[in-house]
């Protein structure tokens, strides 16, 4: 990957341009974004929200033109939101109203939203610390969950030339007994990297995100390498591309013109971790690749339609075919030119934001199709397919910062499974898609609401049905990481086929933001899994108090 990076930097022009580092992947942060696009009745001019992460400097450009177009029209809620962004995104926009009135020490906290900060004409720096504090008691065990963060974020750039950003925690968890039963059953903390055994029930982990940034053309195309997650799509979940699964080494490129925004993705992932039961193992894991493209057009102002591609390289040489760093080529065609057997992975994504109200969005993936299979009507394991349909109410039923989402996801067995490791949609043992992996059929409501300016409720209600393994050597189609050479039978598969597994998840929060980017949560966890194996059904609930500086909310829905 760092030779592949070197050959591409020096066919790089030398002068780059002003930019920034992302905003982190975070639902709560994004959901305001989204929010005040749909309420401005037009798309962003300088992003487009379903590709993530996005760039602080071009969302500071977005809420400069909020203040611009409808900022009176806003109640106070509205307001105190839109400072709130510009706050945290200060350097980039002209509307920030960020100054202490009484800065700590005369150094710490002289900006609102910055512990300590530098802004010099060739040198900005950002520094945050982060701390992720929680207790809670579940019901159907006397073990006490908790959740102890603490490290640092920063960010900045040199001469408006070069960003950087660097995001490093140390974490102890004793995570509820789901949670531990599913890092017991696939080896890894979910959304996390190499861990540890904590205890007798809890795990430690330490989380390293990073990057450089660069502008390669002046406002339209942006280039960045580093270590972190990303996100496409504007649902909850996505079969396209999750951050369900740890960061991994990237290169990518973003070009943004007129109406058209088209993403390339160049990562190195792992095939497979090695684990035992006091947590990861020591040595080098196995390596693949993953390349993608997306391409996203706004055909009109509120009308967006988008088509990916994705391969997924890999073998146990740890080979990368150069061709696959062509930008532009249909992987689908080089895969037949090169006989390859990689993974190709196809599908469309839209979005259709109505009235100033209303939001549809939708994808659509193909992971492996035969038109002659689907007219059959047989139920041929290998037409792997997956779809979304959502739909997000601003201001709904005409109740002020009611916001309501509602989202349908189903995939086929087998969908992003593969002949094996090296070439499945997984990373470091966790789906790239939807967490859910395959096989199932999933509802997810999200109500959000602001009373307050200061006051965040959230209800979030998945219920979901699939059908699971009822041993280890039995594959059915929703673990991706079992080789698709093992399905039980060719035909006669259909959605939710083997141990029926019905999943209902309930989660309450109650967040209060007593400083800017400080948060306290009081949160509510109910969740039901009801098995046709007597000695797999499980019923919790779960209460936690949390306190958070600087970091999202932890969702484990699965």
């Amino acid at each position: 990957m760092y030779k592949i990076l070197f050959f591409i930097l020096i066919l790089l022009p030398v002068r780059l341009y002003s930019q920034s580092a992302n905003l982190t992947v975070n639902r709560d942060y994004y959901h305001l974004i989204e929010r005040y696009e749909i309420m401005s009745g037009k798309f962003s001019e300088t992003f487009h929200t379903h590709v993530k992460p996005i760039q602080r400097i071009r969302l500071g450009g977005f809420i400069d033109s909020l203040h611009h177009s409808f900022y009176d029209e806003l109640n106070e809620r509205d307001k105190f939101n839109l400072r709130y962004l510009a706050n945290d995104n200060w350097e980039w926009t002209t509307t920030e109203q960020n100054e202490s009135k009484k800065p700590l020490l005369k150094y710490i906290y002289r900006k609102k939203s910055d512990f300590l900060h530098v802004d010099k004409d060739d040198f900005d720096l950002h520094i945050n610390p982060v701390l992720y504090l929680s207790g809670g008691k579940e019901s159907d065990s006397d073990v006490s969950t908790y959740i102890n963060t603490r490290g640092l974020d920063i960010r900045g750039s040199i001469s408006e030339r070069l960003g950087f950003y660097s995001f490093l925690s140390t974490t102890q968890a004793v995570y509820p007994k789901y949670v531990r039963a599913w890092t017991a059953q696939h080896g890894v903390v979910p959304n996390e990297g190499y861990w540890k055994k904590f205890g007798d029930n809890g795990v430690d982990y330490f989380t390293a995100r990073g990057y450089i940034s660069f502008e390669l053309v002046k406002k339209y195309i942006n280039a960045q390498f580093g270590f972190d997650q990303s996100f496409t799509g504007s649902g909850h979940r996505s079969f396209i591309l999750s951050d369900f699964s740890p960061g991994y080494t990237y290169l990518r490129f973003n070009t943004k013109i007129w109406r058209i925004n088209y993403s390339n993705l160049f990562a190195q992932t792992y095939a497979d971790q090695f684990f035992s039961g006091t947590g990861s193992n020591d040595g080098k894991y196995p390596k693949k690749f993953l390349a993608s493209h997306h391409l996203s057009i706004n055909i009109t102002d509120n009308f967006n339609l988008g088509f990916f591609e994705s391969v997924v390289i890999g073998d146990s040489t740890e080979r990368f075919d150069i061709a696959y760093l062509n930008p532009i080529i249909f992987y689908r065609a080089l895969e037949h030119q090169g006989g390859s057997s990689e993974n190709v992975i196809v599908g469309a994504d839209a979005k259709w934001n109505i009235g100033r109200s209303v939001s549809l969005y939708g994808q659509f993936v193909l992971d492996e199709f035969f038109l002659k299979e689907i007219r059959a009507g047989d139920g041929w394991w290998a037409n792997k397919f997956a779809g979304q349909l959502g739909l997000k109410y601003i201001n709904a039923m005409g109740i002020d910062n009611l916001d309501v989402q509602l989202e349908y996801n189903v995939a086929r067995p087998y969908m992003h499974a593969h002949q094996n490791i090296y070439t499945n949609y997984a990373h470091y043992r966790q789906p790239l898609g939807h967490a859910l992996g395959g096989n199932f059929r999933e509802v997810v409501g999200i109500l959000r609401y602001q009373p307050l300016n200061r006051l965040f409720l959230t209800a979030q209600l998945n219920i979901a049905s699939y059908g699971d393994d009822e041993t280890p050597e039995n594959n059915w189609g929703k673990e991706v990481m079992k080789s698709y050479e093992t399905r039980m039978q060719d035909y006669g598969n259909k959605i939710g086929q083997g141990v029926e597994t019905n999943l209902t998840y309930g989660d309450m929060v109650i967040t209060y933001m007593w400083k800017h980017n400080l948060f306290f949560d009081l949160r509510g966890v109910f969740r039901n899994l009801d098995s046709e194996l007597e000695e797999r059904t499980n019923k919790t609930s779960y209460f936690s108090a949390s306190m958070r500086w600087n970091i999202s909310r932890k969702i484990h829905d699965f």
